[in-house]
């Protein structure tokens, strides 16, 4: 800012978990969406400060502040806004609840993997993890195999961002934390949200083991616990 450099933040995992202040937060644009906070997919918001003047990414009308002409989504524009009210009414106490979830998970995924690595800050670190996000990284997987595998057993996790779905490459965000490619690739994310439960967990927990031997099996890697 102090270079006039205009600075923007994807805050779509932020908004509903954390208490955030676009004006404090001293960038100049800012992206939420709705689908995080369980609302319609597809809509979304882009915060502006008052000094900035974006290019158009579509010509005409002029709407939206001449960044994007045509006719807008209603339904989802106040589907979005219900569910933004209701995430930010109910905060504190889904928050609590969930870090419960993912306190739980994060214990007994280390149970039951001994040496599966969790990415990012500590769990008693509060401040510095989110309550809805479990990162671990399962040395001698491929982070993709271990996907298919508990798909099949109806769990729904990520090796990446949806932005970087097809992408056969480690996440560049691990990498920049000093990840290397190899535990980089054996890395899935499990996100918790406002309609999960203790049995989503416990079917996580009951699957994680047989699916990381499975995933050592097929590329050939064991990994000895003594």
């Amino acid at each position: 800012k102090a270079h006039d450099i205009p600075v923007h933040t994807d805050a779509v995992q932020a908004v509903g978990q954390l208490d955030i202040d676009f004006s404090c937060l001293g960038v100049a644009a800012m992206s939420v969406s709705a689908h995080k906070l369980g609302g319609p997919t597809g809509i979304g918001a882009l915060l502006l400060g008052r000094s900035i003047e974006p290019t158009p990414i579509l010509h005409g009308g002029g709407q939206e502040r001449n960044v994007r002409s045509g006719t807008l989504d209603v339904p989802a524009i106040a589907g979005f806004a219900a569910a933004l009210d209701a995430a930010m009414n109910d905060r504190v106490e889904r928050n609590a609840r969930v870090s419960a979830l993912r306190d739980d998970l994060i214990a007994r995924i280390q149970r039951a993997v001994p040496d599966a690595v969790l990415n990012g800050a500590p769990i008693l670190d509060e401040a510095n993890r989110l309550p809805n996000n479990v990162h671990f990284s399962f040395p001698g997987c491929q982070g993709d195999a271990l996907l298919m595998l508990l798909d099949a057993k109806g769990i729904e996790c990520s090796t990446g961002s949806a932005c970087s779905a097809g992408i056969a490459q480690p996440s560049h965000v691990l990498l920049a934390l000093g990840a290397s490619q190899t535990a980089a690739r054996s890395s899935l994310r499990f996100s918790l949200g406002w309609n999960s439960t203790q049995a989503d967990v416990d079917a996580v927990v009951e699957a994680i083991a047989p699916a990381v031997e499975r995933a050592r099996l097929a590329s050939g890697t064991l990994v000895d616990h003594a």
